[in-house]
């Protein structure tokens, strides 16, 4: 039994990590929302915040959009700045001032790409007319701040006689949301969609998470779509569509009647759009950090956009719980050492007495190995005395196991907020860990946590003989090498996990000699 307790934990933990970070989840447990209090703005949308922004290459750098009387539009926030272009009305580069990595800043659009964002396409006759067409605006430029302007309206008009089209955005200082109207008369029926990789720093991201398009139901459901999937059509209960990766997003929002969204591969790249009909169409859109409690205080289920899984319903108290550590400690690393502990306090009785089963285990394979061949012809002889030996010695064949599965679900949902959780990214801990959502950079915890664990092996008793104890000595050596990649914050969390099952298993060593 101690040996099936030793393989079945490890490989349910290597099974939930492979499965965590090569297959992210497709759907988002609902959670509460409430109301955020918004501004009322002079045009006819709801106030919402924008994007932070960053460039690693100024938006003046750009090439002019392709006609030449194109002119560039550019906004410019304490927390983002963005290029437009009345080509189109469309943007065609965002940037995030407040979010870096080893000081380069975030870009959410570097190039309008394959599917400019925000452009309008027509479902017939020509669907790439409007992206051609240059819009009168009302200014060139809008630069806001704290101190200054806190709020700008920028307006695209097109009119040839005939068909008019009109977007009109409200930019606000304080947030990461943008107010946008679109309004046409006389066109047929079209779409509005997010853009090629608007919203979407690291493409990578998908070997943690989901990175492409998604889009959320009327029942809260997040379905994420890829390169892999087949063109969809949704015609009813929309709430958002968006492109995202592990930390960031673009999500566009409406705010009144639609007919439904479009998830297609234009020119090889995942696209997604909402399908309108002519007339006026408010939205929200937002582009920016996955930040739960601001994504909350939308109202809007853009929270849903954040998974944490299956036990979603377990994750979310210990996000809570580390937010609040860190609200008074001000380190991230200290608030998930703290977390830990506090989470393996729960689980001591029980482990208790699974370390003590697995140690009276130990202690009677003598008298196993004896029975097993006094009975070796005799299995239903030999059963029955394996349970009276148990029932002698007041082993539970079953204690080893049980508590070490009754911590799975905590470690999957502990596993997947660590993970997920942009609060992390940027977040220092001390010495040479300057960022816990990244890789040790000397490899200096992964090879302790290796340390910690072949420690823990060899102070529990084990029941195997010196061929499957060999073997199972090499789980450290491939959880090594794991972790070797994984977030520093994840490492440090079962590091912590080891040292404290460690200090539990020399009192109850202790306590049983």
């Amino acid at each position: 039994m101690d040996k099936r307790t030793l393989l079945a934990v490890s490989l349910s933990a290597l099974i939930l990590i492979s499965w965590s970070f090569l297959f992210p989840n497709k759907e988002e447990t609902k959670a509460p929302v409430p109301v955020e209090q918004t501004a009322q703005v002079t045009a006819p949308v709801k106030q919402v915040e924008t994007a932070p922004a960053v460039a690693e290459q100024s938006p003046t750098e750009y090439a002019s959009t392709t006609s030449s009387a194109a002119k560039d539009v550019i906004i410019d926030t304490d927390l983002y700045k963005a290029v437009f272009s009345t080509q189109g009305a469309t943007l065609k580069y965002f940037e995030l001032k407040t979010h870096k990595i080893n000081d380069v800043p975030v870009i959410l659009l570097k190039a309008p790409g394959v599917m400019p964002p925000l452009s309008i396409i027509f479902e017939s006759p020509d669907r790439n007319i409007p992206q051609r067409f240059v819009y009168e605006t009302n200014t060139s430029s809008i630069t806001l701040s704290e101190q200054g302007k806190k709020q700008g309206e920028l307006v695209f008009t097109y009119s040839d006689g005939n068909m008019t089209i009109a977007k009109h955005f409200v930019f606000h200082n304080e947030g990461y949301t943008i107010d946008l109207s679109v309004v046409t008369q006389n066109t047929p029926a079209f779409k509005l969609p997010v853009g090629t990789d608007f919203g979407i720093f690291d493409p990578e991201a998908g070997m943690r998470s989901h990175s492409g398009p998604v889009i959320l139901d009327a029942a809260n459901k997040k379905t994420d779509y890829g390169h892999d999937d087949d063109n969809v059509s949704i015609t009813t209960g929309v709430k958002w569509i968006a492109q995202e990766d592990q930390y960031f997003t673009a999500a566009l929002i409406p705010l009144g009647a639609i007919d439904g969204a479009d998830f297609w591969k234009e020119g090889g790249s995942p696209e997604v759009a909402l399908k309108l009909q002519p007339g006026k169409h408010d939205f929200i859109l937002y582009a920016g950090p996955k930040e739960y409690d601001r994504l909350e205080r939308l109202n809007k289920g853009l929270e849903h956009m954040i998974d944490f899984g299956w036990f979603a319903f377990i994750a979310m108290p210990l996000f809570w719980v580390l937010k609040y550590f860190y609200s008074y400690m001000g380190n991230y690393g200290w608030a998930i050492m703290v977390l830990t502990i506090l989470v393996r306090i729960p689980f001591i009785p029980i482990l208790n007495k699974s370390q003590q089963s697995m140690k009276k285990m130990a202690k009677i394979q003598p008298l196993m190995a004896e029975l097993k061949e006094k009975y070796k012809n005799d299995s239903a002889k030999m059963q029955k005395e394996t349970m009276a030996l148990y029932k002698k010695h007041k082993v539970n064949p079953i204690g080893g196991c049980l508590p070490m599965f009754l911590q799975i679900p905590v470690f999957i949902a502990l596993y997947n907020v660590l993970l997920k959780a942009i609060e992390l990214r940027g977040a220092p801990f001390t010495l040479w860990i300057t960022d816990l959502a990244v890789k040790d950079p000397y490899y200096v915890m992964p090879i302790v946590m290796g340390a910690t664990m072949v420690l823990q092996q060899k102070m529990t008793p084990t029941a195997m003989d010196p061929k499957q104890a060999k073997m199972m000595m090499l789980m450290p050596i491939v959880f090594t090498f794991m972790f070797l990649s994984f977030p520093a914050g994840l490492v440090l969390y079962w590091l912590v996990n080891n040292v404290l099952g460690i200090g539990q298993q020399y009192f109850v060593n202790k306590k049983t000699d």
